[in-house]
């Protein structure tokens, strides 16, 4: 009998009432029954410092252990993330660097769905790209269409953080459907 998915969730901001974390949520309530969805914190996670790391020392930062150990029970993920100077933003990039080191990293190979929200009218399409070259020295297998890129957020949440775009809405699920279909590779 084939055990249960699990889907885990990453948001990029850490900002309260991020439109971020509200697509995040949005994302996750998509996930069919019987598809386990995590959101896993990673603000306590140290800036990544390779001395602090294996094989210098006998065991990784308490903080840096319980993340990567959240982030090994997925059979897939789901991130969301703003654009900060056309770029990943540090925090999150800080946590995906932390828990792609080593052998026994917990993203390795598995399939991972990428959007974004921003006020602005690109959509996070800059972010989304500095993400490639990451999901390919991860052998991550990045659910590329359809693109998920909200533009001007702020006129399509409503102030209790929920989406009022139905297209929109229709397009995450798609997204959400593909990255589920991509788990039973």
């Amino acid at each position: 009998m084939e055990k249960n998915k699990k889907i885990i969730g990453l948001c990029g901001s850490l900002r309260k009432g991020s439109y971020n974390a509200m697509l995040l949520n949005l994302a996750g309530s998509l996930i069919p029954e019987g598809i386990e969805f995590e959101i896993v914190a990673y603000d306590d996670v140290p800036v990544y410092n390779a001395d602090h790391d294996l094989p210098e020392v006998e065991e990784r930062p308490a903080s840096v252990v319980r993340f990567r150990d959240a982030l090994a029970t997925a059979d897939a993920f789901i991130i969301v993330s703003p654009e900060y100077n056309y770029s990943i933003p540090g925090g999150l990039k800080n946590a995906i660097d932390w828990a792609s080191r080593g052998k026994d990293s917990p993203l390795m190979h598995k399939p991972v769905a990428l959007m974004g929200a921003t006020q602005g009218m690109w959509g996070t399409v800059r972010m989304q790209a500095a993400f490639l070259p990451v999901f390919t020295f991860l052998n991550m297998n990045p659910v590329l269409q359809p693109e998920v890129l909200i533009a001007q957020a702020q006129n399509k949440f409503d102030a209790d953080g929920n989406l009022n775009d139905e297209k929109t809405i229709s397009i995450i699920q798609k997204k959400i459907d593909n990255l589920i279909s991509a788990c039973k590779v």
